[in-house]
């Protein structure tokens, strides 16, 4: 199991994900984009769904028309782990 992050080391973390920011019960990390239009949103959510079935790690995301929202939490650690940063980067690389 990867271990959680916490306190400063996830503060750090979001520190480099312009965008990102931790829930209130500090268990996920979320951040929302917009796009042109739907086929752009679409097309982000394909490159993020084949990476993140890659790692074996899934967001929880919504989209409606063109706009994306995105939630990461490691499940089995209770929270942000840096499998969620990694796959942040991975999404904010994506856009």
């Amino acid at each position: 199991m990867t271990a959680k992050l916490g306190g400063k080391a996830l503060d750090e973390a979001l520190a480099k994900r312009e965008g990102w920011k931790q829930a209130a019960n500090h268990e996920s990390i979320a951040k929302s984009f917009k796009f042109a239009d739907f086929n752009e949103a679409w097309g982000f959510m394909t490159r993020v769904a084949m990476a993140a079935e890659k790692a074996d790690h899934h967001p929880e995301w919504s989209n409606v028309y063109n706009k994306v929202e995105i939630t990461l939490s490691t499940h089995d650690a209770g929270g942000v782990t840096d499998k969620d940063i990694k796959l942040a980067k991975f999404i904010d690389e994506a856009k």
